[in-house]
């Protein structure tokens, strides 16, 4: 296909989702619905100007979907603006620890008595669904740093955390099948996949989020310097931790997490106000407000902030675009075995709910906040990327054409089924909230 082609189709879709955005939000139907649908048209079952074969093309869309999943990690790390003291990480985290490793070990359990995998590959089966996606969930993600709604930020915080949380079991189901060194009595995925490898993408990702952020607001704030290309910071702290995570050997997803986080905390801990939207004005050649607000000492890191995530945001939406059109376009080539069809029901009506009710065990939450996370386990671009990892790194053949077509399988339901339901189940759950508060 040409590049004028590609250039015609892009723009079209581009335009088409400006002038239907209002519209879109009025119906019970997301963005992503529509990409998978134009991916499909594009792909071999429509007018095949869109070849994208998952096994021999693994390279490449691993790298499309790593790339789309930070931007949307460091996305919802900005997002989260309740103090790491606050009890209310407590949910988040067991959603992302707790509920996580249970669903991984009922699909992996599923995996191999109803679809006779082998362990390794049940395992890694698991690891791959079990992320929820940060990407395609913005609808129930929280609106604003200061939102407190448990439902929003639980669910904000689980996608945050869990595509990385998820990589330790991946590095297992890899190593069961001899395709990873998992040490004598596997003591180096211990040590090094599970302990090194979530605690310093953690630590290199904060160390780096607060650092720069800090001295990108001391040298605005003292010396009126380093003014403007906000962009150039949102890209660069994410390629920072990125690259100083994969060099240590530790989780590149936790780390661009953490960075978007500490960044986020540098505002809170100056003590400065948020301003909002409406109070930044432009700066000259398109800086995020004018420079004497933008290098004010109590408005700097606020512009700062503002400037990042809104271009992030924007980042993040074209991400969701081009993988999800993959998605659609890579669905001929998903032959669904029939025993994975009772798989994939248990996924969404059994296996997290089940993972979420016992993983939320005691959490002061109500019935319907419960009955909320349960469903949105929304499964997506997080998983497209372990999966492409995985074929990567010297998948079987025969279990990689099993577990592309599961994976995509998962990947379209959840976004039509989350796609469905997601504004209608919102809008009820306010109405129900506003009720109880009144």
């Amino acid at each position: 296909m040409t590049f004028a082609l590609w250039t015609l189709i892009i723009g079209v879709l581009l335009i088409v989702m400006v002038l239907s955005g209002t519209l879109l939000n009025r119906l019970p139907m997301s963005n992503a619905m529509l990409y998978l649908a134009a991916g499909f048209a594009l792909g071999p079952a429509g007018w095949a100007v869109v070849m994208l074969n998952p096994l021999t093309h693994a390279p490449i869309l691993e790298r499309v979907a790593e790339v789309a999943v930070l931007i949307s990690l460091f996305s919802v790390g900005l997002k989260l603006g309740l103090p790491l003291s606050d009890r209310d990480w407590l949910l988040p985290l067991r959603l992302a620890f707790v509920s996580m490793t249970l669903t991984v070990a009922l699909i992996a359990v599923i995996g191999v008595l109803l679809l006779g995998l082998p362990p390794g590959a049940a395992i890694l089966l698991g690891a791959i669904l079990a992320p929820t996606d940060p990407v395609l969930a913005t609808a129930v993600q929280v609106e604003s740093s200061g939102d407190r709604d448990r439902l929003r930020f639980g669910l904000t915080g689980e996608g945050g955390l869990n595509d990385g949380t998820a990589f330790p079991f991946v590095m297992l189901g890899l190593g069961l099948l001899g395709l990873h060194d998992l040490g004598m009595a596997g003591w180096h995925w211990l040590a090094v996949d599970v302990v090194w490898a979530t605690a310093g993408g953690l630590l290199i990702g904060g160390a780096c989020g607060a650092l720069i952020g800090r001295l990108v607001v001391y040298l605005r704030a003292r010396h009126r310097e380093s003014v403007g290309l906000d962009e150039f910071l949102a890209l660069g702290l994410i390629a920072l931790a990125y690259g100083a995570a994969v060099l240590a050997h530790a989780y590149a997803f936790l780390a661009v997490f953490a960075a978007g986080l500490a960044l986020r905390r540098v505002k809170e801990q100056s003590g400065v106000p948020h301003l909002s939207a409406a109070e930044a004005t432009p700066l000259p050649s398109g800086r995020a407000g004018n420079e004497t607000d933008a290098t004010h000492a109590d408005h700097a890191s606020a512009y700062m902030m503002h400037a990042v995530r809104g271009f992030n945001e924007q980042m993040e939406r074209i991400g969701e675009l081009v993988v999800v059109l993959v998605v659609g376009a890579m669905l001929p080539f998903a032959d669904i075995p029939a025993d994975a069809v009772g798989l994939l029901v248990l996924v969404f009506l059994a296996i997290r709910p089940v993972s979420v009710w016992l993983g939320l065990h005691g959490a002061p939450i109500s019935r319907d906040q419960r009955v909320m996370v349960a469903w949105f386990g929304i499964r997506g671009i997080g998983s497209i990327y372990y999966l492409m990892y995985a074929i990567d790194h010297g998948l079987p053949r025969p279990l990689a054409e099993q577990l592309t077509a599961i994976t995509l399988a998962a990947v379209t339901v959840s976004i039509i089924l989350h796609g469905i339901s997601v504004r209608p189940m919102m809008r009820l759950y306010w109405k129900r909230m506003m009720k109880a508060v009144l």
